[in-house]
């Protein structure tokens, strides 16, 4: 039963936009922390001029320095995110020279400015987050050369708003990739199914009964399913001729013995003898029994091969079983002018899985073939061999029977499980189904069918079963 789950457009577009997301999420943090170094790197390179500016309008008269801060360094940190210039121009003594930062700035500051050169920091002022940067300037002056200490710096909203801004291009511009991106995706998804489509629609074409190979170019993803398909198609046309022969087969088995009786009742009916009426109704009788045999066991194999499976297995002594069914044909009078005889059994039962009936219809057919194909006195032995350990999982358990009869040639052993082959012999009533039949039920049972020569003459014939572990 097909029942669908969902289909591969769904899961393709389910796995790719899973992966587009995880990648989109990724290129987002890091465009978020370009955009914030970015707008890190404009501020502070405007921090750095600004000092740079400063420190050009540093003057000194009688021996202070005196600073006229000039309207461009003012325009330098006067952006519309950040509309306010903050500057401390310090002297050796780290007293302020000019200045509109009410921040103090800390000795260990100084000291590493002096120290270290440049310093860029951050720190909390009146409740909000600075950017600082100081430098210090040994040749202030023409008379003197004390060191001039200048300190810029600007609240980080404006470095915020920046990031922000950048970062909102950059949302902007990853939908319209999505976008696109999404669009593209089912323009992929629609042409690279398009083999699945043309395959798809050349299997609908077909005819019921077209069973050739597919011709059809497809991606290397699909070429495995169309070998699969070629291959399938191919057991349907062994299949398919398998029926075939075996209806002719069946159907000219069925028609001679049929028109035998046709003619024997034909020749009766034209007789008055009383005793020619006996003659033709034995010979009828014998014929009918010949052909309701045959008829049954055609409907025998039909049932093996051809019904769904349905099979109910269950746990079976294949001892008890063989030693109950020989024992049933040995009172038969068929086996009367035979030597049908058990080999010795091993002491503990060997279980396997098997539907009753079945077996006992192998069985069956294996004793009946003896009989008919040996002559009268041989010697038919049936017997079972345990292989693998006993009592162990995995183990092995072999139903033979041999005889001492005539046997076949070697080029027929591989032919005898086929219906309707009689190892070449035409001189005995058989239809040749017994190892037909025998086969089928042994690959019902997942077991082996084997077929040997015997010495000096005869035949051995065995049915691998697997064992099940003993109670």
């Amino acid at each position: 039963m097909i029942e669908v789950d969902g289909t591969l457009k769904s899961r393709l577009a389910v796995w790719l936009s899973v992966t587009v997301t995880a990648l989109g999420a990724l290129l987002l943090v890091e465009a978020y922390f370009s955009s914030q170094r970015a707008a890190q790197r404009a501020y502070d390179s405007q921090l750095e001029s600004a000092v740079l500016t400063i420190a050009e309008a540093v003057q000194w008269q009688e021996g202070r320095p005196v600073v006229e801060i000039p309207a461009a360094a003012l325009q330098i940190l006067a952006t519309r995110h950040q509309e306010r210039v903050f500057y401390a121009v310090l002297d050796a003594e780290g007293r302020r020279v000019s200045a509109n930062l009410d921040m103090r700035i800390p000795a260990e500051w100084r000291a590493r400015v002096a120290e270290e050169g440049p310093v860029w920091t951050n720190a909390e002022h009146s409740g909000a987050e600075w950017r600082l940067h100081g430098w210090e300037f040994d040749s202030a002056g023409w008379e003197t050369q004390d060191p001039v200490q200048i300190w810029v710096g600007h609240t980080l909203a404006g470095r915020q708003a920046l990031t922000a801004e950048l970062f909102k291009g950059a949302v902007s511009r990853f939908l319209v990739m999505v976008l696109v991106a999404g669009l593209l995706m089912l323009l992929a998804m629609r042409v690279a199914l398009k083999p699945m489509r043309r395959l798809r629609h050349l299997l609908r074409q077909r005819e019921a009964d077209d069973m050739r190979p597919l011709d059809a170019r497809v991606p290397e993803e699909l070429r495995e399913l169309a070998e699969t398909l070629d291959t399938l198609f191919a057991r349907q046309r062994e299949s398919r001729d398998a029926l075939l022969r075996f209806t002719a087969d069946a159907s000219h088995q069925l028609k001679t013995p049929l028109s035998g009786l046709q003619s024997t009742s034909e020749l009766a009916l034209k007789s008055d003898r009383p005793d020619e009426w006996h003659r033709a109704l034995a010979a009828i009788h014998q014929g009918a029994e010949r052909t309701s045999r045959l008829a049954s066991q055609l409907l025998s194999l039909a049932r093996l091969r051809h019904v769904a499976d349905g099979r109910e297995m269950h746990r079976l002594d294949l001892s008890a079983l063989l030693r109950d069914t020989l024992f049933d044909w040995a009172g038969l009078d068929v086996a009367q002018d035979h030597d049908l005889g058990l080999a010795e059994l091993p002491e503990a039962p060997l279980y396997v899985r098997g539907e009753p009936w079945a077996l006992r219809e192998l069985l069956g057919n294996l004793i009946d073939n003896a009989l008919r194909y040996t002559p009268p006195h041989s010697v038919i032995t049936l017997g079972l061999v345990q292989h693998g350990g006993e009592g162990k999982r995995g183990g092995e358990v072999e139903l033979y029977i041999e005889d001492d009869g005539p046997g076949v040639s070697p080029e027929m052993l591989q032919r005898l499980h086929q219906p309707f082959e009689r190892g070449g012999r035409q001189d005995t009533e058989g239809s040749g189904l017994g190892l037909a039949i025998v086969d089928s039920i042994a690959r019902r049972h997942d077991a082996r069918l084997t077929v040997a020569l015997r010495t000096p003459h005869g035949l051995r014939i065995s049915i691998i079963f697997p064992l099940e572990n003993s109670p």
